[in-house]
């Protein structure tokens, strides 16, 4: 991958494309997204085939029969700081619904082993494959989005962009909303590689700047080529000063790259 400070400065300008403050204010409320970060349990002996069957079997029975989840998906380490990570998440539809699906989940598993012995023995089996630390976050979706039509074939990607959000004294709401919508539009719905985009922001969690991008693409060969392209449409599509007003909002950010897991 890339490591020139052209690939830097673009991707600056993309910081904070959806704020709470932009032009993606519309009077409806957000879905959720909750976001658990795992790691593999160096101990287990589980292969990742066993996995994969184990949690493919969990997610017919339970959590696609979940009425309060509307999408879940794991995501494995392929270039972030821990080998050992493993992303679970799951969007809802309201805030409402995050209790209610844990509390389905567990009427569902009931249904699929009846037997608590059996139904006890499968759960262990796949908590085993985790080691006992994790963490979780929950954003709330933005406008924005660039949905992405099909399925992703074998060895995409998700690259995961956590921005950390800096509120200037002389930023508007209107400045980054006008910004950003322009971002949207000459930008990410014009780059070709880019087959899906998800903006959202901190909701519960450690820290309320959090402001979170997500990219699907085909492969990790196009992630360059996703840059490439980014910057070729904001040359011809911004100015310099309007390319440096959208830095001024953000303090920092960490680039992660994930596999998408088909289960």
């Amino acid at each position: 991958m890339k490591t020139t400070n052209r690939f830097f400065t673009t991707m600056a300008a993309m910081l904070l494309l959806f704020s709470t403050y932009s032009f993606s204010q519309e009077d409806k409320r957000p879905m959720y997204v909750s976001v658990t970060t795992m790691y593999w349990n160096s101990n287990s002996d589980m292969t990742m085939d066993e996995w994969k069957a184990g949690e493919k079997e969990y997610m017919e029975k339970v959590t696609k029969k979940n009425e309060y989840i509307m999408w879940a998906g794991y995501f494995t380490h392929l270039m972030t700081p821990n080998s050992n990570e493993v992303i679970y998440g799951q969007t809802y539809p309201n805030w409402e619904a995050i209790e209610k699906a844990a509390a389905r989940n567990a009427e569902l598993e009931k249904v699929a082993w009846p037997d608590e012995a059996t139904r006890k023995a499968f759960l262990d089996k796949m908590g085993s494959a985790y080691a006992t630390y994790h963490s979780d976050e929950i954003y709330a979706t933005l406008a924005g989005a660039k949905t992405g039509s099909g399925e992703l074939p074998d060895g995409a990607i998700m690259y995961m962009r956590k921005n950390k959000r800096a509120f200037p004294e002389d930023g508007s709401a209107k400045e980054l909303g006008d910004l950003s919508k322009k971002m949207l539009d000459e930008v990410i719905k014009k780059n070709d590689y880019i087959k899906g985009y998800y903006p959202s922001q901190h909701a519960w969690g450690s820290d309320r700047r959090d402001f979170i991008q997500v990219f699907y693409l085909n492969s990790l060969g196009d992630l360059d080529k996703m840059f490439d392209k980014n910057s070729e449409l904001m040359k011809a599509a911004f100015t310099k000063e309007e390319a440096q007003a959208l830095g001024k909002y953000t303090k920092s950010h960490g680039d992660y790259v994930y596999s998408i897991v088909k289960l």
